[in-house]
């Protein structure tokens, strides 16, 4: 069974954008993994972070767009003017001789008036390459950030997908932990009741206690385990589930459609986001050398301004304007060697940049082929583990018959024991294991959305898991500590 995807590409961005913050409002009444899904989309920190780093990507963008569009400003004042003036003349003859008579004259004056101006200025560019080149690489900045976005939900369909799978392995296994401690404990009465009327020795009673205290600890290890893997899910979606439902006995287990591993090779080379992503950072590397540059052409703008003053200097109202239209222009000659220096720093990133892409591309190649062989193996496994319940089980009974008739002692009897929920143990792993690494190749071939997610949750049965709170007696303590505050509001 193939399951639907879709590709990430600029021309399918908006309708990408749409599916990452589509609201699914649904009534979380049962369970399941789509409703957990749904509620992750909705509720998950790491998701709504990444969101609004595209809006904020995107906003600044229109910031360097704005320098190629026009541009108006006006500047105003009002002010009260003082002007105080004082004279003096100290000497009458000065400067012929004669000592001169002293006669003290004064002048002083005192003006008050008052000012006011208004200046409007537009200026619009005609030709920027600098910034041209900046929103081209705002542009490609913007088109990384869908693809991270892309890879951001990804990933929390496939941490939400394993923390649930995980809940329901713990579940089986507890089941099977909890079946076996039944199973020896019995083993242990009967063998101490037998050492009572004297029919065993006292080394076969230790053995099977010896046996059953291990049950008993692997039964509380399976119980803790449980637990944790339940709020494991709560971390993602903030959300307390008191159940989920289970994998149903019935679920398909086949190798991934198309069974080729070049063909998954093939689909994560052109669609995993994180490929794209660093595909993409090439693009604004090269953007950046472009920049540099574009530091050595000149710019040319076109402005227009005009200004307005008025005064009562003497009692006289006056009023002067003036205003003027042109263009300038600016080509820069030597800038210390900082354009030089620019282009090189520039050209060394792209560099790097490409070096990070060829390192993704390998690292993704390696784990999709990774993951298809380890499904393909899966498949295997889990029809090898059911078999060996099959087996252990047949063993189980024969060594049991063979012990009622003295051909095999209580150790054989408690390792068979053993081995049978051992085997149903393994078996819980196997299948969880195929349908967890199922998801993850898709995820890495870029096949990963919640169309899958719908897909698998159809595997799911009407049987529930329950979580039961520790009893502890304080429940309202417990709520406190899983309480990880309110979602921060945007623009507060």
């Amino acid at each position: 069974m193939r399951l639907a995807h879709w590709a990430v590409n600029a021309p399918l961005r908006p309708l990408l954008l749409a599916v990452f913050t589509a609201s699914f409002v649904l009534p979380a009444q049962a369970a399941d993994l789509i409703t957990i899904t749904r509620d992750a989309l909705n509720n998950n920190a790491a998701l709504a972070s990444a969101r609004s780093e595209y809006l904020g990507v995107e906003a600044g963008r229109d910031i360097v767009r704005g320098g190629l569009l026009p541009q108006v400003s006006a500047t105003g004042n009002a002010a009260h003017n003082q002007q105080y003036e004082s004279q003096t003349s100290s000497r009458l003859g000065a400067g012929t001789g004669d000592p001169g008579t002293e006669i003290g004259s004064f002048g002083t004056s005192d003006d008050r008036y008052n000012t006011a101006s208004l200046s409007l200025e537009a200026t619009q560019t005609l030709f920027d390459e600098v910034t041209r080149q900046q929103v081209t690489q705002a542009e490609r900045q913007i088109d990384q950030q869908v693809y991270l976005l892309a890879a951001t939900e990804q990933q929390l369909l496939i941490d939400v997908a394993s923390a649930y799978f995980d809940i329901l392995r713990a579940h089986e296994v507890l089941e099977a932990r909890l079946a076996q401690e039944r199973a020896i404990g019995r083993q242990f009465e009967q063998a101490s009741e037998q050492f009572e009327v004297g029919l065993i020795a006292i080394t076969e009673v230790e053995e099977a206690r010896a046996t059953f205290d291990q049950s008993r600890a692997d039964r509380i290890a399976a119980e803790s385990n449980l637990q944790v893997a339940f709020e494991a899910l709560e971390q993602l979606t903030g959300q307390r589930y008191a159940s989920i439902d289970a994998l149903g006995d019935s679920m398909p287990i086949a190798l991934p459609q198309p069974s080729s591993r070049d063909y998954w090779v093939e689909q994560a080379i052109e669609l995993n986001p994180q490929v794209l992503a660093q595909r993409a950072g090439i693009e604004i590397s090269r953007s950046g050398v472009d920049i540099a540059r574009a530091g050595r052409m000149p710019t040319f703008q076109a402005f227009g301004n005009y200004q307005l003053a008025g005064s009562d200097v003497d009692g006289t109202s006056g009023r002067d304007s003036s205003s003027q239209v042109g263009v300038s222009a600016n080509l820069p000659i030597y800038t210390g060697g900082s354009t030089s220096a620019s282009i090189r720093q520039g050209t060394y990133q792209l560099e790097s940049s490409q070096y990070d892409f060829e390192s993704q591309r390998r690292t993704t190649i390696q784990q999709v082929r990774s993951l298809y062989t380890q499904v393909s193996n899966d498949v295997e496994t889990v029809e090898a583990r059911q078999q060996a319940i099959v087996s252990t089980r047949s063993a189980l009974e024969a060594t049991r018959a063979g012990y009622e008739v003295g051909t095999r002692n209580i150790v054989d009897v408690l390792n068979a024991e053993q081995n049978l929920y051992n085997a149903i143990a393994n078996y819980a792993e196997s299948r969880y294991d195929y349908v967890v690494n199922l998801l993850s190749l898709r995820q890495q071939a870029g096949l990963l959305d919640v169309q899958a997610i719908e897909e698998v949750n159809a595997w799911l049965t009407g049987d529930s898991v329950n979580f039961t709170l520790p009893e502890s007696g304080d429940n309202d303590r417990y709520q406190r500590a899983l309480d990880i505050g309110v979602p921060p509001q945007p623009g507060r």
